[in-house]
């Protein structure tokens, strides 16, 4: 156990950041994840009772550090406060790179010469041929395999460990992205802290681990792996390991049924001469398997196809789904790499797996790969500010090969004086702009026509890889479209494609978006008369493409449908056209376009909101958003990042036909405070918040622009006070017709006064609703407007407001002034006796146009039933009264009995909540009916359903 001076993160600001609800939510999730014996030595009043540093003494004192630190980024994952798990991460990956501040990140870029490449591969079949002779020299004393397993060195193995040692170093330093060295550790060491067998501080455990890295493509996955299996061999971890045996899920998709000893015996050349027992015990045996996403297992056979028996012959699935669910070596520790599309599939045959994401380079190791890559310092800043102008590419640049690709295009065109904003203003503009300028036409040169078959070949090669979920194609693919492997060599030579590293004869593309962009080309290219369909069987339609259903079984396919309608701007497609000497069909745009009118339904059938908002922005084609969205008459928007306003604020723009529109704006967005701040972190913030305005002005045009739009519903947001000034700006257009108006749990608080103002000011406004926030201080000014004479509200909601009677004060005035409000709805506000006597007090007022009240569980008592009775015997125009949620009793309904029984009572349905069945209580009811028959009396208990305001459903 480390005590809490020596963990790498503060957890006690962490919890004391927690309001109430959070810190009993996060106590909540931690008694699930606390090992059983650990949670028996806790007291559970003292954890019940702790506060945020309590709470924190309590971890620290009775947990390792280690435990603590991946239980708290689950919780607070699992808590979607996602800005405090960050707060982890980064503390801890501080923590860990330590050691190499003084050091400069590595130079990733791709310049490592083809000659390098062979050399290696040379070296790494030396061993391989060594490591054969050691395999043949079959060990058959069973005495002697135990010692080998139980951790001993005897002659034949040591000789074997020592050549499979040379291996790993060998597939470590050629892991890399060319030109790398060995001091790429600097993501490596991030999360290495991370696995348990690899930390130092970690005490072993007496069960064996399944750890999962995940993440994006190209982000260092495999490369941690092959660093873990690298050290395993080295006796480089906390205690002396026997084996690594290292499985590449790209090259046992091509491997015929075997058994399970025949599968592990490249690395393992002793298994199969192991006994049952001795396996079970091999808890020093490390196995990687690599790429789990890339596997392609029939349906089902991972999970219900099990094999125990190490020496039956099964399909490879079913081999390795069996030691997954550990029915093979259950006592070995399992890291597994994956992509998080996968993770869905693979979590149902894991028992209680760590997962680790694993997020690349951070924005900082970014920054210093640009400078690094660039000579001049400015232009790589600009490079790198270019780059982080474009969210979703900024994004995408936590894998190294992406970051190459930005450097190689972006200073490409600054050696040609070019302006580099453009290229990065969608992501297809960058991947197709980096494609192409590795073509430009120079003496000596590859002819462009040369290049006409190999991009078609490859284009075919992508799209059937990524429909059939491989990333690997070899000389029989090649063969079967024509081409020959020298007619890569300019693919090569460029880097677009590589020699794969764990399937010898075969390649890959440098990245999965490159293999996505291709992928889209091989739609927009016309075809020469052959369908499609007929000629590759594997690639779907472009209707399949666009299917839900599709893309959920294969989340690779997303950004295909993102490059696709990149594609579909005209200038682009000029530019594959030069410079590969290929047709480009611009009649893909009318066939998207045809897509959404199949049936008559509108492109957003097909995809969901988010989706169809990224694939117009990509296209940077107005007319073609306007066509797409000509139909959208509602739009609901979540948006949860600056990639979501960018994204947002091209499309809303183009929706001329928008009637309601609504949104969500996530935390973190927008600065919540506009204090000044000296901090680095705020100042940083502040760029972000600045950098985003012009954008969330576009977002924000459209209630200023767009004449049709009449229903605004604003709900669970974070903005700030230059977001609120600007949407209001936009607002007090005169063009804008707003008709309904929602804001639902806004901050800042203010925003609510700022923005009721600004409504107040509109004819057309009939609707407000207000939720979720002290309105007490707001409602003066808020009646102030609702008395002005071009006022026409005639619905006003302010559910959970916190009004008291100050309140109520208002409200009764502004009731007596005949105002146009009709509908009015004070559900869950604690009036009062008071606050309620002055509404009744209102209601008494010949001028007073109330027709529907809803009073929905605001703690209203017998006793005021006297003040209510009152009003409505003196009240003609009130027809809709909801009382439920408000325990009136016999004495309460008897009260209001006078009043209900009069027959010029105008009221027609009334909604109480009756506890219990009580007698006299329908008898009173019954004399109400008899005497006013016109009345409906509604029981708020009867259906849970109901328990709601009645005006959630009349309003809505």
């Amino acid at each position: 156990m480390v005590p809490s001076s020596q963990m790498d993160f503060s957890l006690q600001p962490l919890l004391e950041q927690l309001n109430q609800d959070e810190l009993s939510k996060f106590k909540s999730l931690l008694r699930t994840l606390f090992p059983k014996d650990e949670l028996q030595h806790i007291p559970q009043t003292e954890l019940e009772e702790a506060d945020g540093k309590q709470l924190a003494e309590i971890l620290t004192k009775c947990c390792t550090s280690y435990w603590v630190e991946m239980v708290t980024i689950q919780i607070f994952d699992k808590m979607n406060r996602r800005d405090l798990s960050k707060r982890v991460k980064d503390e801890l990956s501080e923590a860990a790179l330590k050691p190499l501040q003084e050091k400069k990140p590595p130079s990733l870029g791709i310049t490592q010469t083809q000659e390098h490449k062979c050399a290696c591969l040379e070296e790494i079949q030396q061993h391989l041929e060594e490591l054969t002779q050691v395999q043949e020299e079959a060990i058959t004393n069973p005495e002697e395999s135990k010692e080998v397993l139980e951790g001993e060195k005897p002659g034949k193995q040591h000789k074997y460990r020592s050549i499979l040692k040379k291996i790993f170093r060998q597939i470590w330093k050629q892991n890399f992205l060319p030109g790398a060295n060995d001091d790429v550790h600097i993501v490596t060491q991030r999360y290495e802290r991370l696995i348990p067998f690899y930390n130092p501080t970690m005490l072993a455990a007496p069960f064996p681990y399944t750890v999962v890295l995940h993440g994006p493509a190209g982000v260092g996955k495999t490369t941690l792996a092959k660093k873990v299996m690298l050290d395993w061999t080295q006796d480089n971890l906390p205690e002396t390991r026997s084996s690594a045996l290292y499985l590449s899920c790209k090259e046992l998709n091509h491997k015929e049924a075997c058994t399970f000893a025949e599968l592990m015996s490249k690395n393992w050349p002793d298994l199969q001469e192991a006994s049952p027992e001795i396996l079970a015990q091999a808890q020093k045996v490390l196995i990687i398997i690599d790429g789990f996403d890339e596997l392609r297992a029939p349906s089902g056979s991972l999970i219900h196809d099990n094999c125990g028996d190490w020496k039956k012959q099964k399909p490879v699935s079913v081999l390795l789904g069996s030691l997954l669910k550990r029915k093979m070596l259950p006592k070995t520790n399992l890291l597994i790499t994956t992509r998080p599309g996968a993770l869905r599939e693979l979590r149902p045959l894991l028992e209680q797996p760590l997962l680790v994401e694993i997020e690349g380079l951070s924005e900082l190791d970014r920054r210093e790969y640009f400078l690094k890559y660039f000579q001049e310092e400015h232009q790589a800043l600009r490079a790198f500010d270019l780059m982080k102008s474009n969210p979703a590419l900024f994004h995408m640049g936590s894998a190294p090969a992406v970051c190459w690709v930005v450097c190689t295009c972006l200073k490409l065109q600054m050696e040609t004086q070019e302006d580099p904003a453009p290229t990065c203003q969608t992501t297809t503009s960058l991947f197709l702009r980096f494609l192409c300028c590795q073509f430009t036409q120079a003496p000596g040169s590859c002819p462009s026509h040369c290049l006409t078959a190999p991009v078609k070949a490859l284009c075919v090669l992508a799209a059937e890889s990524l429909w059939t979920q491989a990333s690997v194609f070899d000389g029989e693919d090649l063969g079967r479209l024509g081409v020959e492997e020298p007619d890569l060599r300019p693919f090569l030579d460029k880097n677009i494609i590589q020699k794969d590293r764990d399937c010898g004869g075969c390649y890959s593309f440098i990245h999965l978006s490159v293999q996505q962009l291709l992928a889209a080309v091989f739609y927009v290219l016309k075809s020469e008369g052959e369908e499609d369909g007929e000629s590759h069987r594997d690639i779907g339609d472009i209707q399949k493409l666009l299917s839900k259903e599709e893309r959920l079984k294969n989340p690779n396919l997303t950004h295909v449908v993102y490059f696709l309608f990149g594609l579909t701007n005209e200038k682009r497609a000029r530019e594959l056209e030069t410079t590969f000497s290929c047709q480009v069909s611009m009649g893909i745009k009318q066939e998207l376009l045809k897509l959404k009118s199949g049936g008559n339904k509108p492109l957003s059938s097909m995809m969901d909101m988010k989706e169809v908002v990224y694939c117009l922005y990509e296209s940077q084609e107005e007319q073609l958003v306007r066509d797409a969205m000509v139909q959208v008459k509602e739009m609901s928007l979540h948006l949860k990042n600056q990639m979501d306003i960018v994204y947002s604020s091209f499309c809303l723009k183009h929706c001329q036909n928008l009637q309601k529109i609504s949104l969500q704006v996530e935390k973190e967005i927008f600065l919540e405070n506009d204090t000044v701040s000296e901090s680095d972190t705020w100042v940083q913030r502040s760029q972000d918040d600045q950098h985003m305005l012009p954008f969330w002005m576009d977002l924000c045009s459209v209630f200023g622009s767009n004449k049709n739009l009449i229903v605004l519903n604003i709900s669970q947001s974070f903005l700030s006070t230059s977001s609120v000034r600007i949407l209001s700006e936009n607002i007090v257009s005169a063009t804008c017709h707003l008709q309904k108006v929602i804001l639902k749990n806004i901050a800042p608080a203010d925003a609510y006064r700022n923005l009721c103002i600004i409504f107040g000011r509109h004819e057309t406004l009939t609707h407000l609703t207000l939720q979720g926030n002290d309105q007490n201080d707001m409602l003066p000014p808020l009646c102030e407007v609702l008395r002005h004479p071009k006022c026409n509200l005639q619905y006003l909601r302010l559910y959970y407001c916190n009004i008291t009677s100050d309140g109520c004060i208002n409200l009764s005035m502004l009731l007596q002034q005949n105002s146009s409000l009709t509908h009015l709805d004070l559900g869950l506000n604690h009036l009062g006796i008071t606050g309620l006597k002055f509404l009744c007090e209102a209601l008494k007022k010949p001028l007073c146009n109330l027709r529907c009240l809803w009073l929905w569980g605001c703690a209203i008592t017998p006793f005021s039933c006297m003040d209510l009775s009152s009003a409505l015997s003196c009240n003609q125009n009130l027809v809709n009264l909801d009382l439920g949620q408000n325990s009136l009793g016999y004495s309460g309904v008897k009260m209001l009995c006078d009043a209900l029984k009069l027959q010029n009572c105008p009221l027609l349905t009334l909604r109480l909540k009756i506890d219990k069945p009580d007698a006299q209580i329908q008898k009173l009811l019954k004399e109400i009916k008899e005497r006013n028959p016109h009345l409906k009396i509604e029981r708020d208990n009867q259906d849970p359903k109901n328990k709601r305001p009645s005006s959630h459903d009349f309003i809505f």
